[in-house]
């Protein structure tokens, strides 16, 4: 959990200093007093872009000095570890990370917490795009297989030189193609591998849940599928395609995360804008969850506007079942949204 969060000169807040307790962190307030802002900080102590993928320039301050800063302490077992992120005015793209003082990578923050989050903006999740389904079923991946930040950087990194290569002007050099697709097969073997791991973990996570007032989901991976062998070699025989298509066609980005809705036999993609939302609330709980029991360490939750859309019985079920599960931050712009939770929690009122 965190036992310190502060904020300089991050978005609207210029200077914030907060210190949640255990369990529930409610943030309160009207709208655009920032309150997604919190969240959105928390996140970035984690790897990756953060819950809006934003630019980094985006999140300084506008009228600030320039830059931004993110100060944590995570109340860890061998005791309180030190985070620091943020950028400088001199690189506002350049984001800088430090770990007890030290100069760190955005990767290795897997290793000290898990972040995951539910944003009012992934309501539409299984209507998007399959990219977007990726993003996220990575995003549960990464909190199980913390190498898995690694494996995708790199493949992403190789794939990308051999499509600038494919689609030079001139031949490209056998060797160097070669040498790129070992590489991306030997990541993108370690990818599916990951990810059939979690969706076969949180799938039998799903199946022991009870009939409740969420919607249960199955979970299954489908698009492409294959070993570091078989990718290595679809990529040999495919060079002349992906010239033509101007990308690889065969590997785990070409993946999809398919959920069905247990209770009427149904893609997720055909229930109402309710059942999808409700899945997707289930998925996350229960991949919450499996990280605590299989990691020993509850993930920090970030559930912006969760309460909003719930009828009271929802909404009480739905703090019963997160109470003692570990540090979960939510927003909402009315304090009796969170009257069920009673009085343990950190409430802060922000304006």
């Amino acid at each position: 959990m965190l036992s310190r969060l502060v904020l300089t000169d991050y978005r609207n807040h210029a200077g914030l200093a907060l210190a949640p307790g255990p369990g529930f962190v409610v943030l309160t307030g009207e709208n655009g007093a920032g309150k997604t802002n919190v969240l959105e900080a928390v996140s970035l102590l984690s790897p990756g872009r953060g819950l809006r993928r934003a630019p980094l320039a985006d999140m300084q301050r506008q009228g600030g000095a320039g830059g931004f800063g993110i100060a944590a302490t995570l109340a860890a077992p061998g005791g309180d570890v030190e985070i620091a992120t943020g950028t400088l005015a001199a690189a506002p793209e350049r984001r800088q990370l430090r770990i007890q003082g030290a100069t760190a990578t955005a990767n290795t923050l897997a290793e000290w917490l898990t972040v995951l989050w539910l944003t009012p903006a992934m309501d539409r999740l299984f209507v998007e795009p399959a990219g977007e389904r990726r993003r996220f079923l990575d995003r549960l991946t990464l909190a199980l297989l913390p190498a898995h930040a690694h494996h995708a950087a790199r493949y992403e990194a190789a794939m990308r030189a051999r499509n600038r290569l494919l689609a030079a002007d001139v031949p490209a050099d056998p060797d160097w193609l070669t040498a790129l697709e070992t590489q991306m097969a030997d990541h993108g073997g370690a990818i599916e591998t990951a990810r059939r791991t979690t969706v076969t973990l949180l799938g039998e996570r799903l199946a022991d849940q009870p009939d409740g007032p969420f919607a249960r989901a199955a979970v299954a991976l489908e698009g492409w599928r294959g070993d570091g062998a078989q990718l290595l070699d679809a990529l040999r025989q495919g060079r002349s395609r992906d010239a033509a298509a101007g990308r690889a066609l065969a590997g785990p980005h070409r993946a999809d995360l398919a959920v069905t809705h247990l209770g009427k036999a149904q893609a997720a993609a055909l229930a109402s804008t309710g059942e999808q939302k409700a899945l997707l609330l289930g998925i996350v709980l229960a991949h919450a969850e499996l990280v605590a029991q299989r990691t020993g360490h509850a993930p920090i939750l970030l559930l912006d506007e969760i309460a909003a859309h719930l009828d009271p019985i929802r909404r009480a079920a739905l703090f019963e079942r997160l109470s003692g599960h570990g540090q979960v931050w939510m927003t909402g712009t009315e304090p009796a949204l969170f009257a069920a939770i009673g009085d343990d929690a950190t409430r802060v009122e922000l304006g």
